[in-house]
């Protein structure tokens, strides 16, 4: 896909080269669609408006029934679906919607359900009478019984297949089981094609079933989205959208009810489920100054909130825009089978003719309707929705299931990247440490006291929102010590060095050992196994702070099961002194560990760790998502961890962990490797399949029954074998199970 900048300015270049006004451009929208029930349209109608003048990037997703498009004229898009297919529109995204169109799949699969019964009562009483009417020559009965019960299932498949005919296609599903049954009419099987098209539109049907089921189980999450807030006003409380409610307003969370946007507690206590967005069924607890995340349910008691994003800045609304935009990512095996699609289909209908004419002109004694016969039969298995349907399907079920686990993946191209990584890196502070930093020691020198050296430290990092510098902070305030902002005249971020700031006319500099080389300045060289802080006052050393950090609790299970899942390779990078980085690294066993890093450092080192590894192998870097980006980006797939309130992480990580659990990671690799198992277990059995009844229709030993079994039957398994990864207790509990 297109980096989103660089579709912009195509855009934009476009409506200037074009003429038109600015008003027209339409970036990066998602739309409904409405009627397209078969996956080879849908990627039929992709191409067509990727075609078009004004569009920079257009993405169906049949399996979540979205357009992703950033077109210039919205209106010529909707013009060429509407030749394409005039059943097909597109609409705004309405999350109501989903609850409109389950109601409507239950209209349309009564209504299915109630042609098919009487087509097949009908086609039971011809098959009843047949041998009767062949005997009283009662051959308009026959037919009419017969092609009443036909085109009863048929219509639809009829008025589709004109669509098709008319816009130039012959190698759509429909087009082809109308020749295949007409044909078979032609050489009087009036009972197989009667049947074979009531078969179809039963397979259909079931297809569809399955499609709307999994459809309806992933967009489960969307019931996570809370559809008003209790507003507090003058008046008293008032409900109102989540939309409505601006940042700064207090709002009244009743128990029972979903956390409608993030905001800060300031009066009750309550226990939460956030495992909508977390994957964690543990009730959290909640007081006054605690933050809540939108689409967290109240459990226990009323709280009220500060509000401090709006709506479509909160919690909820970026999992459910991540989730939902997924598969505009296409992997790579999904564009293959797409591309692939459109030279099976015609290969499969030349054989076909090639089996109905050749046979009998080139061998002796061979007859036409033989061969015709043996040629429908392979032109009815010739449709790729197997294919087409269960690949996106099983891809789109694996991002859902992932955002079950707190896990985001932001494109089915991840997904894939996942299961191929080889090595993983991790960052050391917040990701495999707590990042829950603590001042264990203050250690002046150069006739500085302690609660000087503490203090200047503190008014350097006021303005910092580093764990570390919010760690002396707090320290400071401990000790009851008054900080003035005030007379903080300035302050530098130095990234992956500390700070610099100028505190009652003092130049502060506050940060690693790095820092001082850099500035030559002139200290002891400092062995300890935490992290120490130096502190420099005008030039002079005044010495240093130890900042104490603890591993998380699951930190070597996560390791030990990475190793047990076939990582070869756990790296850790970070900005920390040598000393504390290999107390870590030992602690955990990792195989390598580099410290004393600047971002740049880190991506460098990436880079190398990246040229080692053998073709196909991956490297995924783990990070907090907060100093991290330039690393996280340069990955081939990188992982923001208990991320979810920063936009930088949001914005730049390929997999959003919503919680900081390492194990979070082996799970996001579990999915992957079993998502892209289930899609070439469907990829393998749809063809293999296929060419067996090719084969044997070929050869006569294959009837038009088993062949539209082999069409939709097969169908029918991939699709059901895609919605394995949404069942809650699939994945088997041994570590190095795949």
């Amino acid at each position: 896909m297109e980096d989103t900048d660089s579709c912009k300015i195509q855009v934009i270049a476009q409506s200037m080269i074009s003429g038109l006004e600015p008003s027209r451009i339409i970036m990066a929208n998602v739309y409904n669609i409405k009627g397209l029930d078969c996956a080879s349209c849908g990627s039929k109608i992709e191409d067509a408006i990727k075609k078009l003048p004004g569009v920079s990037y257009a993405v169906v997703d049949f399996a979540n029934l979205r357009l992703h498009l950033e077109a210039i004229d919205l209106n010529r898009v909707r013009n060429e679906i509407m030749r394409i297919d005039p059943a097909v529109e597109i609409l705004p995204v309405e999350y109501s919607s989903v609850k409109t169109q389950i109601q409507e799949d239950v209209f349309k699969a009564r209504r299915e359900v109630g042609i098919i019964i009487a087509a097949l009562l009908l086609f039971m009483l011809h098959a009843y009478f047949e041998e009767r009417f062949h005997e009283s020559d009662w051959v308009v009965l026959d037919y009419g019984l017969a092609l009443t019960a036909y085109f009863l299932a048929g219509i639809n498949v009829y008025i589709s297949a004109l669509r098709t005919f008319r816009r130039g296609d012959f190698f759509d599903e429909n087009v082809l089981m109308v020749v295949a049954t007409l044909g078979a009419i032609a050489i009087h099987s009036l009972s197989e094609a009667v049947g074979v098209m009531i078969f179809f539109k039963a397979g259909e049907f079931l297809q569809n079933l399955a499609v709307a089921r999994s459809r309806r189980s992933i967009h489960a999450l969307l019931a996570s989205r809370p559809d008003s807030a209790n507003l507090e006003t003058a008046e008293g409380i008032r409900q109102v959208p989540p939309e409505q409610v601006q940042v700064g307003e207090i709002i009244l969370v009743k128990p029972g009810e979903k956390v409608p946007l993030d905001g800060e507690v300031t009066a009750g206590q309550s226990n939460l489920d956030a495992s909508a967005l977390t994957g964690e069924s543990a009730p959290q607890s909640a007081r006054i100054g605690d933050l809540l995340m939108a689409g967290m349910i109240n459990l226990t008691a009323s709280l009220k909130l500060r509000v401090t994003k709006p709506f479509n800045e909160s919690s909820i609304a970026k999992v459910l825009e991540l989730v939902e935009n997924a598969s505009a990512r296409k992997a790579a095996t999904e564009k293959f089978i797409t591309g692939f699609a459109r030279w099976y289909t015609p290969i499969v209908v030349a054989v076909a003719a090639g089996i109905a004419v050749l046979p009998p002109l080139i061998l002796a004694g061979e007859d036409f309707k033989t061969w015709i016969y043996r040629a429908l039969v392979v032109l009815v298995i010739s449709c790729p929705c197997a294919l087409v349907i269960s690949i996106p399907l099983g891809y789109f079920g694996g991002i859902g299931r992932a955002s079950r686990q707190g896990i985001l993946i932001k494109g089915s191209n991840f997904l894939d990247t996942l299961s191929a990584v080889k090595t993983v890196v991790f960052d050391k502070t917040g990701t495999l440490t707590q990042g829950d930093f603590q001042v264990q020691k203050v250690v002046p020198v150069n006739g500085y006291g302690e609660q000087q050296l503490l203090e200047f430290a503190a008014l350097a990092e006021l303005q910092s929102s580093h764990p570390i510098a919010k760690s002396i902070v707090a320290k400071c305030l401990e000790m009851g010590l008054k900080l003035d902002n005030a007379s903080v005249m300035e302050h530098i971020e130095l990234p992956g060095r500390g700070v610099r700031a100028l505190v009652g006319g003092h130049e502060i500099l506050v940060g690693s050992d790095g820092l001082l080389h850099h500035r030559q300045i002139a200290h002891d060289v400092c062995d300890l196994e935490a992290t120490a802080v130096h502190v420099v006052i005008d030039g002079k050393y005044a010495g240093y702070i130890l900042i104490g950090d603890s591993i998380k609790a699951d930190a070597k299970e996560a390791i030990m099961q990475l190793r047990g899942m076939g990582i070869e390779r756990i790296v850790m990078l970070t900005g920390d002194n040598n000393c504390a980085a290999k107390m870590v690294a030992d602690h955990l066993e990792l195989d390598a560990f580099h410290a004393e890093l600047l971002p740049e450092d880190k991506v460098r080192l990436l880079e190398e760790i990246q040229l080692a590894c053998h073709s196909g192998e991956k490297v995924a870097f783990v990070g907090d998502g907060i100093n991290d980006a330039p690393v996280i980006a340069r990955a081939d797939v990188g992982i923001a961890m208990g991320a979810l309130g920063s936009d930088a992480a949001i914005e730049t990580a390929d997999v959003v962990l919503m919680t900081d659990s390492p194990l979070k990671m082996v799970q996001a690799i579990k999915i992957a490797r079993q998502t892209r198992k289930i899609v070439w277990q469907n990829i393998v059995m749809a063809l293999w399949i296929k060419i067996v009844f090719v084969a044997l229709g070929t050869m006569g030993m294959a009837s038009m029954w088993e062949a539209v079994f082999a069409d939709m039957g097969v169908t029918l398994a991939a699709i059901l074998n895609s919605t394995r990864v949404l069942r809650e207790n699939w994945f088997p509990k041994k570590p190095g199970f795949l």
